[in-house]
């Protein structure tokens, strides 16, 4: 069993040593390609329209994360082809199906970018022009499975012209898959491609001359493809092999957040917010669904003071089974002389009155943070997208209050440890300002704060959240914030979504959290906006299409009824936008 995975950059440990491996990989089975061009792999990632191509890599591994093979495909997007690169196992793997498998995958990722064809050269099965036994027995083995997928070489061009007249080395066939559209290659669609892959990818072989020789040639409308070799036309493709499905967002789901379960009138923030979200994801197969492990206390404290935590700790053990007990004192004087009383001093750590210490909220809370702990830890094992599907929600706490439904900053807590390995941004994308977030990294260069939200002089928590709060020392400009008027739609939220994202991008960061919040809704109860799931789907859409590891926590969102729905189209649109659909 295998798996195939994207790799999209060279950030992660993870990455880093799969891009290793595919240049060993490289190196050994084309060993004609100069080590400077495989050198340059991760520079290509990292810049995706250097060669005005969009390099899309894939690899093969097994469970233990070793790399079986490689298959590397340039996307081009406004003539609407592309071209595979590179597809190669590695040395010693054969007969797994890995080649098939990463063949199949090329031709789904082709598809869904609108591709006319898919395109790439392979070299020849003619015995009169290829001496060694062996080597033709290989480019037999290539050509036939690739018929088996309607893929045929080119024939009637000067393709298979050398560079070098003097050259006597077989010229590879330029290959068509017409990817089950039915279609035939029309000559004007191929000279396009011919010449694109000519000038751009062997700029540094092809002169001008030798280019429009070729492009010219084809001259033939549509395009003639070799008969079939190898099988009947109508003959069916074959088994797919034993790979494991597309990679869906790792999930990890709190199994403890019913627990907290507050049932006092108006309390919004209900257990069924969880079982909502979780049963659109499985029946759209959206998601993967793990176990988070537990994480030690340090990491909530590298975030919020011990003596925040100790209190939430020793107030909620306090509490009768049933009972809440809310805030209703707070200092105005003498803050820093903190009274000895839990009831009165919940009043010194909390910024509100309708957050209850409650019997179950430092377990739940305390759960929470380990999924959104888990979300990071798996973004940095190599995964695209991980979510922490939770609650309570954590955005509102800051260093030493907690209030806003919030006790612990799950998405500040992610934050932090992903800090550890490059720079991180968080857009907080809830109704409500991220206050914590901004509290917290005030003052740090490395974490950028972003949160988009109804503005404070009508939305809680009303004391912050204006634009004009950009942080501090170190910090300053890595805090900005995005306050909206009560009436707010999608076109008007994504052109504010749409400013936030350059602001991100600017950054440059190695990572992204994204404080998710379902309650710009229309009818939340909490909001006044009146975002629909095609909405949130573009917004998803748009933030997948910075193309960063991001770790999803969720936040609000409390209309039931539309929860679930806002969800599934949500994380559709990140799915799409992270894949460059």
């Amino acid at each position: 069993m295998f798996r195939i995975r994207r790799i999209h950059d060279a950030i992660l440990p993870q990455n880093r040593s799969a891009i290793r491996e595919v240049e060993r990989i490289l190196a050994a089975r084309f060993p004609g390609v100069p080590r400077l061009e495989i050198a340059r792999l991760p520079e290509r990632l990292r810049n995706p329209f250097r060669e005005r191509f969009r390099p899309i890599l894939y690899v093969a591994e097994d469970e233990r994360g070793d790399v079986l093979g490689f298959a590397l495909v340039l996307l081009e997007p406004t003539i609407r082809f592309t071209w595979l690169d590179y597809i190669a196992n590695a040395p010693g793997v054969e007969g797994r199906g890995i080649g098939a498998a990463l063949f199949e995958r090329v031709r789904d990722e082709s598809v869904s970018h609108g591709a006319r064809g898919l395109f790439f050269e392979c070299q020849p099965d003619d015995p009169a022009v290829v001496d060694d036994p062996n080597l033709l027995r290989v480019n037999t083995a290539r050509l036939r499975l690739y018929e088996q997928y309607g893929a045929r070489p080119v024939v009637g061009t000067e393709w298979e012209t050398p560079i070098d007249p003097s050259s006597s080395a077989p010229v590879p066939y330029l290959v068509f898959d017409g990817l089950d559209r039915g279609q035939p290659l029309r000559r004007d669609f191929a000279r396009k491609v011919a010449r694109a892959v000519l000038e751009r990818r062997y700029s540094n072989l092809c002169p001008p001359e030798y280019v429009e020789r070729v492009v010219k040639s084809f001259k033939d409308d549509p395009v003639r493809l070799r008969e079939p070799r190898y099988q009947e036309p109508a003959a069916a493709a074959p088994r797919r092999a034993a790979v494991l499905p597309r990679e869906p967002i790792a999930v990890f789901m709190s199994d403890v957040h019913q627990i907290h379960h507050v049932r006092e009138r108006g309390y919004v923030e209900a257990p069924i917010r969880v079982p909502a979200i979780e049963r659109e994801l499985r029946e759209a197969g959206l998601g993967e669904f793990l176990p988070a492990q537990t994480y030690p206390e340090s990491f909530i404290t590298a975030v919020h003071d011990p003596e925040l935590v100790d209190f939430l700790r020793r107030a909620c053990e306090s509490m009768p089974v049933g009972k809440s007990l809310y805030p209703y004192v707070f200092p105005v004087r003498n803050a820093r002389r903190k009274p000895r009383e839990i009831s009165v001093l919940a009043g010194y750590y909390s910024i509100d009155t309708f957050t209850p210490i409650h019997r179950n909220a430092y377990p739940a809370a305390r759960r929470a943070v380990d999924c959104a702990l888990a979300a990071a830890d798996e973004v940095l094992a190599g995964r695209r997208i991980a979510y922490a599907l939770i609650r309570p929600p954590g955005h509102h706490a800051e260093r030493s209050l907690f209030g806003g439904f919030c006790y612990f900053n799950n998405a500040a807590i992610a934050a932090e440890r992903l800090s550890h390995f490059g720079k991180v941004a968080i857009l907080d994308v809830d109704y409500h300002h991220g206050n914590g977030q901004q509290e917290i990294f005030w003052t740090r260069a490395d974490v950028l704060t972003a949160s988009i939200h109804g503005s404070p002089e009508f939305a809680y928590p009303y004391f912050s959240g204006f634009e004009d709060e950009l942080g501090e020392g170190e910090g300053l400009g890595r805090n900005r914030n995005f306050p909206l008027p009560e009436e707010v739609g999608g076109k008007e939220y994504v052109a504010t979504l749409k400013k936030a994202l350059d602001l991100i991008a600017e950054f440059e960061p190695a990572f992204l959290v994204v404080a998710l919040g379902f309650d710009p809704a229309r009818a939340d109860p909490t909001g006044t906006w009146s975002l629909r799931a095609r909405d949130f789907e573009e917004n998803g859409r748009r933030i997948g299409a910075l193309h960063l590891p991001t770790v999803v926590i969720q936040e609000g969102g409390y209309r039931t009824r539309t929860l679930g729905r806002n969800a599934r189209f949500f994380f559709q649109g990140l799915l799409e936008g992270a894949n460059g659909r």
